[in-house]
């Protein structure tokens, strides 16, 4: 049964999950969710499996009528989301009723957000994910990014008793500023600069550039210099791998990257910080500082405990009787989750 229909789109509405693994080897890019903490948190809140898919937006959220009671949760950077016209929570999971209208507007701090449904999207496995890989046209829904009048189906849960009223305390919370300190691991071809070219690297504001997308962030700033030009013998691109081409301008490679690629990458932005990356936008700014590797495992260390405690809170929230409340102050509505003592 269809669960909702595509108001509208906004300008890139897709489907994700964690991405397409084990595929790189025969050029298949991971794709998925470019901000796997808020990506998460939204499915985590929702009831479901962390890598259920959910729907990524880019800069404005898409506006969509349900077609049966379900839970949503609202994550990733600031937007205003709306069911019905009337603000609710982010960060929180929230009952709508058949036949709402959810809209998420435009995102005013950070660049991108995710809709989870209780149960998460049913849309066909490709290579073993559902997620969306806009270049080579697979995945997700019909391999494209959503449109209005589509029509998607969802999973259905085992229950949505309890679900509502999940809220993600506020310090947990990521900030979305406009000037992000991206911690990198140096290399694998630190060694094809000039040292000074290094220091200029890890001491200087880089600005992203309207040449930006899922695939990579193109930054414009400080040359980078090579000692003998930018070409290597084609290897592997990690994810998060910044490649420095022959005019010395940096590019994170990113979720929809290529699986190889004959630049050499000065750096590699450890994985908790390609969180910040999704959330940066045109002409936000970046700074670089180096980590040793063990640093950056401790980073990931944190964050999986973050992703438990979210789990944890989760898992006490169900067991709490809960009821969400609408109610009108000075003409504006609001949306309360209040719980039921005794």
């Amino acid at each position: 049964m269809t669960m909702f229909r595509i108001i509208n789109a906004g300008p890139l509405s897709t489907v994700q999950d964690l991405g397409i693994k084990g595929y790189l080897k025969y050029g298949m890019p991971s794709a998925g969710a470019m901000d796997l903490f808020s990506f998460r948190t939204a499915n985590i809140l929702v009831g479901n499996l962390e890598g259920d898919a959910a729907i990524e937006f880019t800069f404005q959220g898409p506006e969509i009528e349900l077609e049966a009671d379900t839970v949503i949760a609202v994550t990733g950077g600031r937007c205003n989301p709306c069911l019905d016209s009337f603000p609710i929570p982010m960060w929180q999971s929230v009952f709508a009723k058949k036949g709402s209208i959810i809209n998420c507007g435009i995102v005013g701090e950070g660049f991108r957000g995710y809709i989870a449904f209780a149960g998460g999207l049913d849309v066909p496995k490709v290579l073993g994910s559902r997620s969306t890989y806009l270049k080579a046209a697979v995945g997700g829904f019909k391999g494209r990014k959503l449109a209005v009048a589509d029509e998607l189906k969802v999973n259905s849960p085992h229950n949505l008793d309890n679900l509502a009223g999940c809220l993600l305390p506020k310090e947990l919370i990521p900030s979305f500023d406009t000037e992000q300190e991206l911690r990198v691991i140096l290399g694998p071809q630190d060694d094809l600069f000039f040292q000074s070219s290094i220091e200029v690297f890890l001491n200087s504001i880089y600005e992203i550039t309207p040449q930006s997308d899922r695939m990579g962030y193109r930054l414009k700033g400080p040359i980078i210099k090579h000692k003998n030009g930018a070409d290597i013998i084609t290897d592997g691109i990690p994810l998060g791998a910044i490649q420095v081409p022959g005019e010395g301008q940096p590019i994170i490679m990113l979720s929809d990257k290529q699986a190889t690629g004959g630049y050499a990458k000065v750096a590699t932005v450890i994985s908790t910080d390609l969180n910040k990356v999704a959330q940066l936008k045109p002409g936000d700014n970046i700074r670089f500082r180096s980590v040793t590797l063990e640093e950056a495992h401790k980073a990931l260390d944190r964050q999986e405990k973050v992703i438990n405690n979210i789990k944890a809170l989760f898992n006490e929230s169900r067991q709490r009787k809960v009821r969400q409340l609408k109610f009108r102050i000075a003409n504006e509505d609001y949306f309360v989750t209040v719980e039921e003592i005794g």
